[in-house]
């Protein structure tokens, strides 16, 4: 992994995101899940579309549509006494104000998807993205850096209203430079499939296998945005419900309890998921999960909160940092038809070899059902 400074701050680093038959189109015609029609940029502009780093004419960057004042970014290029580099391969765009890129995405009308990309900030100022697939559109805020790599991987999702769709990536910020503006690389799609109910737990999605697209050779995870609607999060099941960002994890690159997949809670009391459980008013419940660490030299005391209706608990889990869990219980009496589950972290962590990224306690496995009483 390469390393340069971004800005003062930020470490940056590469690495290689493979690509595989997945960005081929599907069978029917549909697109696949993976990276989208030279969705990460190696496909270059002809010469004479270029003026220095500036890409002139709206069909000049293969594959995509651009608007405004749009550049083609080349690992280590300089921006002042700041190297530019990028997380795949050796090409990124950098939007600038008010600019956007397009692409159109063959889907199946009725589904949901979930598009996931690399982000990554190239000025001190706040910064955020527009992502839009009509009529859905979301705004994701960029500015907090969850790791020294300078960049992260964020996901966002829609429900596809037609067979054909448009995806939208636009930066909406005024800065006096109007080269100051996000680099984006890697953007990729895949279906999702909500899931249902079971007799063996109310929980949907309770092992968090259901979710965004992971990069396979991307070790930062996949960030999902607060504040999100349940039936277009990119957790199906679950609501991002707070101010930052949860961290979506995979066991190929993450310590994960079970399965493939886990959460990891990476902003304190401002990082927490919740799930809305159907209950019948006086019955007693068994809410169970795992809590633990994700192997990433996240060291010290975590605590995981745990609410259900009235019900809280606190689970201290002392991490070494080298990946483990252990399973937490609470038992709580319904008063409602419909009961809020939600998992926050109590405290701010930043990991042991690394004092620029931020970690925390993961979740996973989680179950919950009514107890018979003798």
């Amino acid at each position: 992994m390469r390393g340069v400074v971004l800005l003062s701050a930020l470490l940056c680093a590469t690495c290689h995101i493979a690509l595989s038959a997945s960005n081929d189109t599907a069978r029917n015609g549909t697109v696949a899940d993976g990276l989208l029609d030279n969705g990460n940029f190696e496909q270059a502009p002809n010469a004479t579309n270029m003026k220095g780093t500036v890409v002139v004419g709206r069909y000049a960057i293969p594959g995509w549509v651009n608007e405004g004042f749009v550049e083609y970014i080349k690992y280590g290029q300089k921006q002042g006494d700041m190297l530019l580099v990028v997380p795949e391969g050796a090409y990124a765009v950098r939007l600038g104000n008010e600019a956007s890129i397009k692409q159109k995405i063959k889907v199946i009308k009725g589904m949901y998807y979930s598009i996931t990309f690399s982000a990554a900030r190239t000025c001190a100022q706040e910064e955020q993205l527009n992502v839009t697939v009509a009529p859905d559109s979301g705004v994701l805020p960029i500015q907090t850096v969850y790791s020294s790599t300078g960049w992260d991987n964020y996901a966002w999702a829609f429900k596809a209203e037609s067979g054909v769709v448009e995806l939208i990536i636009h930066n909406p910020g005024v800065a006096e430079d109007p080269a100051c503006g996000p680099l984006i690389d890697a953007v990729a799609i895949k279906a999702l499939y909500p899931p249902r109910l079971t007799n063996n737990n109310i929980m949907k999605n309770a092992g968090f296998e259901e979710g965004a697209y992971i990069f396979p050779n991307t070790p930062w995870g996949v960030l999902i945005a607060p504040n999100i609607e349940d039936d277009h999060c990119p957790l199906p099941g679950w609501i991002v419900e707070s101010l930052k960002a949860v961290k979506y994890i995979d066991s190929a690159h993450y310590f994960v309890p079970q399965g493939r997949r886990a959460v990891e809670l990476v902003a304190g009391k401002e990082s927490a998921i919740a799930q809305v459980a159907r209950t019948i008013v006086g019955k007693t419940y068994r809410l169970s999960f795992s809590v633990g660490d994700a192997n990433n030299s996240c060291v010290g005391s975590l605590v995981v909160e745990a609410f259900a209706g009235k019900g809280t608990l606190k689970v201290p889990y002392e991490s070494k940092g080298t990946g483990g869990f252990k399973r937490a219980v609470l038992e709580f009496v319904a008063v409602s038809n419909r009961t809020r589950i939600m998992f926050l972290s109590t405290y701010y962590t930043m990991r042991s070899d690394d004092f620029s990224s931020l970690c925390g306690p993961v979740v996973d496995d989680v179950k919950l059902l009514s107890v018979r009483k003798p």
